[in-house]
């Protein structure tokens, strides 16, 4: 079998490029926002109440920043008045698994990385 530049014994290095999209990818608030719009599409008060710990101020960044690297979709829904709704996009829509994957490895993993933690707070 031949191996392909990606294959997963040649894994793609990591790029400047690249280390950007996953800093604005992996930042503090983009996987909640991700999270919940995988789930259903929402407006942005909706958001700030799913994720209440977020700021106006950040989840205003995080959205522009996703809808920017084209994984969230700005919708102006035509109400009255008008509002807006932030929705997945398909090339959002292929990270599901991914982030479902991550929220998965955190909770089987959390208590061994607290007896880490422990261990080495211990130590130092």
């Amino acid at each position: 079998m031949q191996e392909t530049a990606h294959s997963p014994a040649t894994p793609p290095q990591i790029s400047a490029e690249h280390r950007e999209l996953l800093d604005q990818m992996l930042d503090k608030w983009s996987l909640h926002v991700l999270d919940r719009l995988c789930e259903q599409p929402s407006r942005f008060n909706e958001l700030r109440r799913a994720i209440p710990a977020v700021t106006q101020k950040s989840l205003t960044a995080t959205l522009r920043r996703l809808e920017r690297n084209g994984m969230v979709e700005r919708v102006v829904v035509s109400t009255r008045p008008l509002a807006v709704e932030y929705r997945i996009s398909s090339l959002g829509k292929t990270l599901q698994d991914l982030i479902d994957a991550l929220l998965r490895w955190t909770t089987v993993n959390m208590p061994e990385v607290e007896r880490a933690r422990e261990r080495f707070d211990e130590q130092t």
